[in-house]
């Protein structure tokens, strides 16, 4: 196959090599709006690169991968679909309900596939869990406890086009949530901290956040994250039930050290950052969407699992701004 890549940046520059060498891809072609970032891609990967995404959507490619800026997916993922072409886009579909929906429905209106970048899908632990629970391992499930930590803060140019931390990082905590329970929130209360470094005061956003999820069998599940976990990159996913408990993200590189005189040992070596953590899922997101272009597959991810996931995160902030519960009937669907 002949696939497009759009966007060059860290993500992107992993897919490029992740594309590059499967065996189902005969030829790639990358495009940035930094054509030497673009050019270096292609050198590194035997990539073709060209100087913008028209120029890609009419190179013959037929499936694109779309890792640019956030504000460029919900146009790119138009474009695409009115091209006839099969699209991969990394989370999110666009930062508010409106751009979702309407990239949706160009999807929708033409009937062309969309798959979503939420990775954990594709982790091996993640998996396991999801099969524990739906499988009764854990008997009736009452307690979720979710947690996205991120060892520091990003860039402060890059805070006030991130849609902030609900909609940015505990998104995919979201998503997560619904897929490994089967369940739906029925509603949030939610909450943040911007006692860290001034960048976030500035851009509006919280450095530090914590929402309750009610799920509709009464399941309670919190979700937390922060930018600024010095200990490293930490990811975890804990679940309870009246029979049993797991944890997803718990191993010796997990940035966690126990208080306790016969605990384990502090990790010599924690997950720096979502990249190496989230390797191997990353690979199989890309190669469950090629087996979905060649038509061996069924979509895994697509587009509604980033609306539902958003509206969650909308939920969060609306309770966050007005310090009260929020259901989920309070946030459009469509």
């Amino acid at each position: 196959m002949r696939i497009g890549l759009i966007g060059t940046g860290r993500i992107g520059s992993f897919h490029a090599d992740v594309l590059a060498r499967h065996p189902a891809v005969a030829s790639l072609v990358v495009t940035d709006p930094d054509a030497a970032r673009a050019a270096g891609v292609a050198a590194r990967t035997g990539a073709t690169a060209v100087a913008s995404a028209g120029e890609l959507l009419g190179a013959g490619v037929e499936a694109v991968v779309i890792a640019s800026a956030t504000s460029a997916h919900a146009d790119l993922i138009g474009r695409a679909a009115r091209a006839g072409l099969p699209a991969f886009c990394e989370k999110p579909v666009a930062l508010d309900l409106a751009g979702t929906l309407g990239a949706l429905h160009e999807v929708e209106r033409a009937g062309s596939v969309l798959q979503i970048g939420f990775m954990r899908r594709f982790d091996a632990g993640y998996a396991a869990a999801r099969r524990a629970v739906r499988g009764g391992a854990l008997g009736r499930l009452h307690t979720v406890r979710a947690t996205t930590s991120d060892p520091a803060p990003p860039p402060a140019a890059y805070l006030p086009l991130s849609g902030g931390l609900f909609r940015d990082c505990l998104v995919h905590d979201f998503d997560i949530l619904r897929w490994v329970t089967g369940r739906e929130v029925t509603e949030v209360y939610a909450t943040g901290s911007d006692g860290g470094p001034g960048i976030f005061r500035e851009a509006g956003d919280v450095d530090t956040a914590a929402a309750l999820l009610t799920l509709d069998d009464g399941t309670l599940a919190t979700a937390t994250a922060t930018r600024c976990n010095g200990a490293g990159y930490d990811v975890r996913m804990e679940l309870a039930g009246e029979r049993d408990q797991i944890a997803v993200g718990l191993d010796d590189r997990t940035p966690l050290t126990s208080a306790e005189p016969q605990g384990p040992p502090a990790p010599a070596k924690p997950w720096p950052g979502f990249l190496e953590r989230f390797a191997p899922a990353y690979e199989a997101e890309l190669d469950a969407f090629l087996g979905v272009v060649r038509g061996g597959t069924t979509n895994p991810c697509d587009g509604r699992e980033a609306l539902h996931a958003l509206r969650i995160a909308e939920a969060c902030e609306l309770s966050r701004a007005r310090r009260r519960p929020v259901r989920m009937a309070e946030i459009a669907e469509d």
